[in-house]
């Protein structure tokens, strides 16, 4: 859908990088900027599809703009060769930057007010009952003179969560 929206507005040159939207490694992006030059456009079909933050998409859309480089989002009708369309662009960007201030204060005070009702995040203390099993297991090995690395080989455990279990039992290691 994105590619053929991007060839019924003529665009000719087309980079694509195929993978986690979290990744910051894009050689597809980096190649279109090295080539990019005065005169050209860069055109996507959304801003998200360009930038994975927006001060990393204000990043670049202002590196093309010193570059003499337009950019333009077609789903965003967001065209930087227009003193207009930088306006609305920036507008986009600081939107979308107070949204994410409210998100985040919405997120601190909700977690302010589990925490005055008792309530903690995050994984419990201790052990599961398999792994306080696996800790006893450990000890009896320990006690019988078994060595952390092979205690850690027959229980297919790290030697550090060895150490972990065995200090939880309470055991004074040598």
């Amino acid at each position: 859908m994105q590619l053929n929206a991007l060839k019924t507005v003529g665009c000719e040159r087309f980079f694509q990088d195929k993978m986690s939207g979290a990744s910051t490694d894009r050689p597809q992006l980096q190649l279109m900027v090295d080539q990019l030059r005065p005169g050209d456009e860069v055109v996507v079909w959304k801003l998200d599809r360009l930038g994975r933050s927006i001060t990393h998409l204000i990043e670049l859309v202002n590196s093309f703009s010193d570059k003499g480089v337009a950019f333009s989002s077609l789903s965003d009708n967001i065209d930087t060769s227009t003193p207009s369309g930088k306006l609305i662009f920036h507008i986009f960007c600081s939107l979308a930057e107070y949204e994410r201030a409210l998100i985040r204060e919405r997120t601190m005070a909700g977690l302010a007010a589990a925490k005055l009702r008792g309530k903690t995040g995050g994984k419990p203390k201790g052990l599961t009952e398999e792994a306080k099993n696996t800790a006893r297991v450990a000890e009896s090995l320990y006690k019988e003179g078994y060595s952390i690395k092979l205690i850690s080989d027959q229980l297919k455990i790290t030697r550090m969560t060895v150490y972990n279990y065995l200090k939880f039992r309470g055991v004074n290691i040598k």
